[in-house]
């Protein structure tokens, strides 16, 4: 899955975390876009993030065939590897002099 994390200013929506499924129809007929936004409202829901973000899932054809466990510990990675910081795309170090 590809998730946004973004952190946004206090005074919208009420202070709650709040959360989006893009499933394109790349990932399968309705029936399956369902199903995979289900499992990542589910992983939001057992696992809410700080009051101050918003989080975005893109889910990707192997997020079906992946079993719950496994991506509950992706998603637990991801948010907290992002978690409290703005999701700006992350910069590269810099490279020593030459």
């Amino acid at each position: 899955m590809t998730m946004f994390v973004l952190a946004r200013d206090a005074k919208g929506a009420a202070g709650r975390p709040r959360f989006g499924v893009a499933a394109t129809r790349k990932l399968g007929g309705a029936v399956v876009r369902n199903r995979a936004k289900r499992l990542s409202r589910e992983l939001f829901r057992r696992h809410k993030p700080d009051a101050d973000l918003d989080v975005v899932v893109v889910p990707r054809r192997e997020f079906l065939a992946a079993d719950f466990p496994s991506l509950e510990r992706d998603y637990v990675v991801l948010l907290s590897s992002r978690g409290g910081r703005d999701a700006g795309p992350r910069r590269r170090p810099e490279r020593g002099a030459r």
